[in-house]
């Protein structure tokens, strides 16, 4: 076994040096283990300034009072085993040994108790290790291997409380101290850190900094595949980590195919901008997926040349058939395949070898049913030709702007600028009735399914340089490189909102996904944390990704943090306020001049402050003068309006004032997010249908869903740094 000894590393070699972590990584694995014993551990952490206790491994009981007493007491004694990771559970670590003697006995019993505990346990010797002053606030630094993200560090509360609270979040590694500063500031129980109950706060740039070497060492040997310093002491002057934990990962791995960004973008503009689509399986047969394919192309006003392929018919709906892609002179851009699974890898090299760069793989009968070898067997024909696959088990694609319906689903001609995506088939068919419904205009909807190639990392990168496309809803079950998209959406969220409905955050639904699409279930809080480090706005259901991605398009940019309410109902006024705080957003407290103006246009019975309550019989003329008192005052950034149907300002007439107020606003240059929300009969539907064909994001029945569209439009724009301060 590799012992400080045996590596005959001095002392004074371990500062800041990769080599000393370089030859204890190989001991481990000369030895055939994965996990360091506690000394190689201390030698690692030592190499990258990652501070841990004084300590030292004794060998007899001599040696264990030896270091013990010239370290001074109290210490710490802890088995030393590759075979006993969990030192506590095996009785082997007694805390505050403070004589000798107790040092003596101390080295006894762990020793008895690691031989009860596992018998054939090879034993290094017992550390003996500094005990840190009590009064620390206990923290954990760590680092996990996730199978989608990769490298990632962990910050939380430590000891026993990171089992009961759970209270972690994590990044990408590497952090600089920036981000590891946002980091411990992200935690729920952040305000422990500041010192509770006349307690001093932590050192926080002392935990950023452990945080930071954490990172790096990571990076420098991604062999290291978890690292758990628990707990780590937080004092006023500084953070000591009690423990270190390190199991590595010797095995190679795999590298994920990663086009550059040209590349992607070339490929990408040629499936969606195609000269010629090709239908790999046309069919002149109603009913089959190859004819159904074949009508959307033609009824849905494609302009370019279409290729049917077949093998026996001469035309396919009209329009000239051949029986392989080769025989066709012409380029062809995009193949839509609707043949069975087993006939798609013949097809796909044929395809290949006509320079076809984009394949939308309709079948199923791959992965999601069990059959992994034939889509690593499709997907290597598509890669020796450099060919894009989106799918397979997809329902195709759309892109509006060439009205082009490469899908066996309805035709879809309702343009706009939001590009939609699915991993699964269903819930495009939800895209597709959500936006012909509520006419929410579209530039795309594309299935992605199995995802054995094109993924939601390349969608945003053809959406981000789309002039067609202006806000971007995902839905995914997983994400099969979770950093490449991460480091994507980073860069694409300063400039367009990206939606995110991460289905499987629970445990029955990432089972359910697993069975579905063999989709590997990452831990929900990884994805959130790393998501919203992104940029990301994460959708809390299927209804709030379509309702965010129709309203964020909307609404215009907010300027600053202060949001106002104006209502006609107090009821509706308590619950929009509610609904602020749930959405993070901030209610501004109202100046006494502001309160002053808005009471000369209220009755006296109703309430100024924040929500402005303005009552129920009030006529038009009041919610026009106080919203555009709203819209003038340059201290007010967003409006919330709550309407209560009455006879006096009925629905329509409630919206024709509004948008009078909202367009001579517009003609001033000022404009402000607006939602509203309008309870009230049947009529208020057709109200908040007019509102929001001008722009006012307006709901029925609810005061919650306007709030959660203008919260998602705050979450983008502090991202994307357009609200400073």
């Amino acid at each position: 076994m590799a012992t400080q000894a045996a590596l005959k590393i001095k002392p004074g070699e371990t500062a800041g040096d990769q080599a000393t972590v370089r030859k204890v990584l190989d001991g481990v694995k000369a030895d055939g283990r994965t996990g360091l014993t506690a000394p190689e551990a201390k030698l690692v952490c030592d190499a990258y300034d990652i501070p841990l206790p004084k300590e030292g491994l004794a060998k007899s009981a001599d040696e264990a009072v030896k270091l013990a007493s010239g370290m001074g007491y109290p210490v710490v004694m802890k088995i030393v085993s590759a075979d006993i990771l969990h030192k506590t559970d095996a009785g082997g670590v007694i805390v505050g040994v403070k004589s000798d003697a107790e040092a003596l006995s101390a080295h006894d019993t762990i020793l008895a108790n690691a031989k009860k505990y596992k018998a054939d346990a090879k034993i290094e010797g017992i550390q003996v290790q500094q005990m840190l002053p009590s009064g620390a606030t206990e923290t954990l630094v760590g680092a996990i291997t996730d199978p989608s993200f990769g490298k990632l560090v962990a910050f939380g509360l430590g000891g026993i409380l990171v089992e009961v609270l759970k209270d972690l979040t994590f990044r990408l590694a590497p952090v600089n101290e920036a981000q590891a500063l946002d980091m411990i500031g992200s935690i729920k129980a952040k305000e422990m850190l500041d010192g509770v109950r006349g307690g001093d706060p932590v050192d926080r740039n002392a935990l950023a900094a452990i945080l930071v070497q954490v990172s790096a060492l990571l990076e420098d040997f991604p062999e290291i595949e978890e690292l758990d310093l628990n707990p780590v002491f937080a004092t006023k002057s500084g953070a000591t980590a009690v423990d270190a934990r390190i199991v590595c990962n010797f095995e190679a791995r795999k590298e994920r195919f990663r086009p550059d960004q040209d590349a992607i973008v070339t490929a990408m503009n040629r499936i969606f901008h195609p000269k010629a689509v090709a239908v790999i399986g046309a069919s002149n047969e109603a009913g089959k997926i190859g004819n159904s394919v074949m009508k959307n192309l033609i009824n849905g006003g494609y302009k370019g040349t279409i290729v049917p392929v077949h093998p026996k018919a001469d035309t396919i709906e009209g329009i000239k058939a051949y029986k392989s892609i080769l025989d066709y002179d012409g380029v062809v851009d995009v193949a839509v395949f609707a043949v069975p699974a087993k006939l798609c890898n013949g097809a796909m090299d044929e395809v290949g070898r006509k320079g076809v760069p984009g394949a939308v793989m309709i079948p199923s009968g791959f992965a999601e049913s069990g059959e992994p070898e034939l889509q690593e067997e499709l997907l290597a024909t598509a890669r020796k030709h450099n060919v894009r696959i989106m799918g397979p088990n997809i329902y195709g694609f759309y892109y509006t702007p060439e009205n082009l319906c490469a899908t066996f689903c309805t035709a879809f001609d309702v343009k706009g600028k939001a590009a939609l995506s699915s991993q699964s088939g269903g819930v495009g068919m939800s895209i597709i009735g959500f936006a012909r419904s509520t006419k929410m205009g579209v530039s795309s909807i594309v299935g992605l399914g199995n995802k054995s190639d094109l993924d939601e990392d390349d969608l945003l990168t053809f959406f981000e340089q789309d002039p067609n496309t202006s806000v971007i809803a995902m839905h995914c079950e997983d994400l099969k490189d979770g950093r490449a998209f991460s480091e994507v959406a980073e860069r694409v969220s300063k400039k367009k909102p990206v939606i995110v409905l991460k289905a499987g955050r629970t445990a029955y639904g990432a089972k359910a996904a697993a069975s579905h699409t063999g989709a590997l279930a990452g831990n929900d809080k990884i994805y959130d944390d790393i998501l919203k480090a992104s940029g990301v706005i994460r959708a809390p259901s299927l209804r709030g990704m379509l309702e965010y991605a129709r309203g964020v398009q909307v609404l215009p940019a907010p300027k600053g943090e202060n949001v106002l309410i104006i209502t006609g109902a107090g009821g509706s006024g308590v619950l929009l306020s509610d609904a602020c705080f749930d959405n993070g957003l901030t209610l501004m407290k109202m100046p006494d001049d502001l309160d002053a103006a808005f009471r000369k246009f209220i009755p006296p019975f109703g309430a100024a402050g924040n929500p402005v309550d303005i009552t129920g019989g009030e006529p038009p003329l009041t919610y026009q003068n106080t919203v555009r008192l709203g819209l003038n005052d340059e201290r007010i950034h967003a409006l919330i309006l709550g309407y209560w149907h009455t006879i006096v300002t009925p629905p329509l007439v409630f919206a024709d004032k509004m948008i009078e107020v909202v367009t001579e606003a517009r003609a001033k240059g000022i404009d402000k997010p607006i939602v509203a929300s309008l309870v009230g009969d049947v009529e208020v539907e057709k109200a908040c249908e007019k509102l929001y064909d001008h722009g006012i994001v307006a709901y029925p029945y609810t005061t919650e869903t306007p709030v959660e569209v203008l919260g998602a439009k705050y979450k983008w724009a502090r991202a994307a740094g357009l609200i400073k301060g």
